[in-house]
Parts: C-alpha cells; sequence; structure tokens
C-alpha cells in the first residue's frame, strides 16, 4: 500500500471518528457540528505532521481500531468497540453455564473487581473487592472490552480461568487461577442486634431478592424489631429490578428511581403504598463495593428522607448497554440509558454519596512490607487485623440516640 494511500485511509477514519463525536457531545445541534469541525481541524495537523515528521509508515488498521477504542472508552465503562475479530469471537462466547462468581467493571482501562460472591470460585481462589485484574489467560485487560471480559470470565464447569490481579497489599502482581463453577448466592443474612434493632444484609441482588428480604423483615418485626439495619456492603450485583422492589419495601410513596436516555423513553419507578413492609426507623450501610441495585435501594431511601445512608461513597454502576453492528463485521457496544436517583443524580456518574460518611477502617488497612505474605506462598489473600466493624457500631449509635427535644417541649 503507498505511502498516500495509507495517509488517506488515516484520515478517512478520523473523519468517521469526528462525525461520531459531533453525535456523542452534548449542546445544540449548530454547536455539535462546529465542535466536530475544530476537532477535525486538530486531526488534520496531527495527520500532517504524522506524514511528515513520523518514523515510519503507520499502521493504518491498528491505528484506526486504537482511535475507535479510545473513543467508547471516553463515554463510559460499559461502552466499547469490537473490531470484526473481537465480535466474531465475542458472539461465539454465547451463554455461559459457569462462572467465577465476581462483579467486574473497568476502572483506568483495566478490569476491576466490585465485589465478589461470598463462598463462590473467586471467593475461594482469593479474589476480593477493589482487586484490579491486569490480565486474563496473559492477554491485558486494556486490550478486552468489558462486554468480552465478562464473557470471558465464563465458561463450562469445572474450566479454569488465569488472572494477573493487582492489589495494593502486595508488592507485585499475583497469580490468581480460578475454577469456574455454577454460581448460587447465598441467604439473606437476618438478626436481633440490640436495643431492639433488626439486622439484614442481602448479598447481591438475583432474582427472587426483593421477595426473601420482605420475610425476613416480617419475621424481625415478630421478634420485636422497632429499628432496622439494612447491610448493603460489598452488594455490587444482581438485577436492577430487584434493587427497585426492594427500595419499595421500605417506601409508601414517593419516587424509587428512573431510567432515561437520549433516545430512551423515561420509565419512573414509583413506590407502590401495598408492597411497602417496614416503616419504622431505618439506616443504611454501604461502602465502596456497593453497586448497582444495592445503589438504587440507597439513592431512593436517602432522596425521600426515609432513612440515613451511611459509610463510604459507593461504586457508582447502573446503565443500560445496547449492541449495534457495523457493516464491516464489527460492533458498537453502547450505553443507551442511565438509571437517577429521586433528586435527578445519575448513579453511574456519581454514584451514592452517605450523608453520614463513616470510612470502611477494615478496608483501608494496608500491611508494610513485612506483613506481607511472600508471593510464592497460596493465592488467598493475607490475613488482615481485627478490625471493629466501626459502620455497624456507628449505624446502631445512630438509630439509638436520644430524639431532639422539640422547641415546645424545652419551653415547658
Amino acid at each position: 500500500m503507498s505511502k498516500s494511500l495509507k495517509t488517506t485511509l488515516l484520515l478517512f477514519s478520523f473523519l468517521i471518528l469526528g462525525f461520531a463525536v459531533a453525535g456523542a457531545v452534548g449542546g445544540k445541534p449548530g454547536e455539535k457540528t462546529d465542535g466536530a469541525y475544530r476537532q477535525l481541524s486538530v486531526y488534520s495537523e496531527v495527520l500532517s505532521r504524522i506524514r511528515s515528521d513520523y518514523v515510519e509508515d503507520p499502521n493504518i488498521s491498528q491505528v484506526s481500531s486504537g482511535a475507535l477504542h479510545g473513543l467508547l472508552e471516553a463515554l463510559d465503562a460499559n461502552s466499547s468497540y469490537m473490531t470484526p475479530d473481537e465480535y466474531k469471537r465475542f458472539k461465539k462466547l454465547g451463554p455461559v453455564p459457569a462462572g467465577i462468581g465476581a462483579a467486574v467493571s473497568k476502572r483506568f482501562g483495566y478490569g476491576n473487581v466490585i465485589s465478589v460472591v461470598p463462598g463462590g470460585p473467586a471467593d475461594k481462589a482469593g479474589l476480593v473487592s477493589g482487586d484490579i485484574i491486569e490480565a486474563l489467560n496473559d492477554k491485558s485487560t486494556r486490550e478486552i472490552s468489558l462486554a468480552e471480559l465478562n464473557g470471558l470470565l465464563g465458561g463450562p464447569v469445572g474450566t479454569v480461568v488465569n488472572l494477573s490481579v493487582v492489589r495494593p497489599t502486595k508488592a507485585k502482581p499475583q497469580k490468581i487461577t480460578i475454577t469456574r463453577n455454577v454460581v448460587s448466592y447465598p441467604a439473606v443474612n437476618s438478626k436481633m442486634l440490640e436495643s431492639q434493632i433488626g439486622y439484614i444484609r442481602p448479598e447481591g441482588f438475583p432474582k427472587g431478592r426483593a421477595q426473601e428480604i420482605a420475610a425476613r423483615l416480617r419475621e424481625l418485626q415478630k421478634n420485636g424489631a422497632k429499628r432496622l439495619v439494612l447491610d448493603l456492603r460489598n452488594s455490587g450485583d444482581g438485577e436492577q429490578s430487584e434493587g427497585v422492589a426492594t427500595a419499595n419495601l421500605f417506601l409508601n410513596h414517593g419516587q424509587i428511581a428512573y431510567l432515561e436516555g437520549q433516545k430512551y423513553p423515561r420509565q419512573n419507578f414509583t413506590a407502590d403504598p401495598a408492597q411497602g413492609v417496614f416503616n419504622l426507623p431505618l439506616v443504611v450501610i454501604v461502602n465502596k463495593s456497593t453497586a448497582g441495585p444495592a445503589e438504587i435501594v440507597a439513592g431512593a431511601i436517602l432522596d425521600n428522607a426515609r432513612g440515613d445512608v451511611l459509610g463510604d461513597k459507593t461504586f457508582g454502576a447502573g446503565s443500560i448497554q445496547k449492541t449495534i453492528d457495523l457493516q464491516d463485521g464489527g460492533a458498537l457496544v453502547l450505553s443507551v440509558a442511565k438509571y437517577y436517583t429521586p433528586a435527578g443524580k445519575a448513579i453511574a456518574d456519581v454514584s451514592i454519596t452517605p450523608n453520614i460518611v463513616v470510612a470502611d477502617k477494615a478496608e483501608d488497612f494496608v500491611p508494610s512490607e513485612d506483613e506481607m505474605v511472600p508471593e510464592d506462598n497460596d493465592n488467598k489473600p493475607e490475613p488482615q487485623k481485627n478490625q471493629p466493624d466501626e459502620q455497624l457500631r456507628r449505624a446502631i449509635e445512630q438509630l439509638t440516640k436520644p430524639e431532639p427535644k422539640s422547641a415546645s417541649a424545652s419551653a415547658t
């Protein structure tokens, strides 16, 4: 291929990108077009410099593919571009019978573990929330779209996936081998605490979880619960509809959330009074691994002033994707709608910030070099010091603190 032809193809690739940007950037129609043309002038200057100064002829296919990957990943973690070859591999994956039991997103270009299902394959292998998956089967996750990454983590029962994992408690990346299996979520944990406080902790929101939580709520109230701690820490996976249904258990009126996109009709989720189960004082505990359906619950409780949300800022996940086939055999995976809290905050963009911020000391603990397990030891994470559950303690304190006296009472 001649140098002039390569340069022409490269320019054509950037023109396509320029018009894609014009359709993605917000603002008035005229502003979109003007912005695209301004970007095209920059692209033209870059191309001119490549043609005159670059050390060798550019690889057109590689440059175009890299530019498209970068464009889509700049939108959000869930959007991605797949080349024809990548899309073929992705379609071959299909539905998988088994997985590793972990909710995974992307952060800074790499795979990021949001949460791990207790007792699941990933948990047994030592994968923990916050781990960065640097490579999957020796391929960098920077080179894999999120859709393909999640597909590759699944597979037949008994097969293995090899991960290279980076975490702050290790000086070097560690190798973790996970044997895929059918993942089942543990039952909802519920118990009575001190001062007539009930406690509920769901691990994820699979189908039917809201009904299970409702049954536990009724049971706790029969046992004398007058207040409740809803522990949503490390709950980062499941069905969004289960999050909506769970929030409704604590609300007898008001908006729970809404779903909307540029070309996606707004869908409102409003509390049904008939579905309300618990209307007594409530504190919800969240952390950095609270995501998806659990964030819908926390956002609804907070924005409706139904109770307090205590802990760390959540992960920030809540959108719907659409796969769009391209003429060359590739595909785009685009986020087409986002979940919003009643106050109009996009969960995927701003997460949920508690009204009572209490850092998770157990999460923040990082051992010194002397406390780290040598790299040739087993793959399990090193044992951490027993940390008191400060977030739970503060939640109980919040529920049991005396009610403030009214102005009239103070005057008597």
